[in-house]
């Protein structure tokens, strides 16, 4: 048998292998670590930009379909029940004729209510809104995300709200 198979060689040799396999592997990780690094930085990017703590509460079938849907086009929502809104509204500054079921809140402070299909949150995010406070879906229009039933659907806007309290229609949606 080969003494080198089992790594018998005499002390030195070990000493300055062991030395050569540190090195090696310290280089080794260093190369890695500077190959991987955008990935992490851009995964981490993408979960803080799409990440939404969605207010609800418990019993609401359609908030937890829109949950879904918020999944299911890149979003990380989190939620938090509670047995009334109006706390919710009233501290976001969400007037009444601009209500849903739910106000999800991103990491930066924008509000989204109601049954905004992801992608327009997308946008909103990726915009420069500085006089804006969000987006919202009044009421619960049929065929928004978390509130499809058959093909039922009406048409319905995606409105901008402002800090003034206004708004203006930033989508409309005519069709599934």
């Amino acid at each position: 048998m080969n003494a080198n198979f089992l790594n018998l060689q005499a002390p030195s040799k070990i000493l300055i292998s062991g030395t050569i396999n540190i090195k090696f592997f310290s280089q080794i990780f260093f190369i890695f670590s500077i190959a991987f690094s955008p990935f992490e930085i851009q995964s981490q990017g993408i979960e803080s930009k799409f990440s939404l703590l969605v207010h609800k509460t418990p019993t609401c079938g359609c908030c937890k379909k829109w949950i879904e849907h918020l999944e299911s086009n890149g979003f990380s929502p989190s939620s938090k029940d509670h047995q009334s809104l109006q706390g919710v509204k009233e501290k976001y500054n969400i007037k009444p004729e601009y209500r849903s079921c739910h106000t999800a809140v991103s990491e930066d402070g924008y509000i989204f209510e109601g049954h905004i299909p992801g992608k327009y949150i997308a946008q909103f995010l990726a915009e420069k809104n500085l006089d804006a406070i969000g987006l919202s879906v009044p009421g619960m229009p049929l065929g928004s995300p978390g509130m499809e039933i058959g093909d039922r659907f009406t048409p319905y806007d995606v409105l901008i709200l402002y800090k003034d309290g206004t708004s203006k229609v930033y989508a409309e949606i005519k069709q599934k």
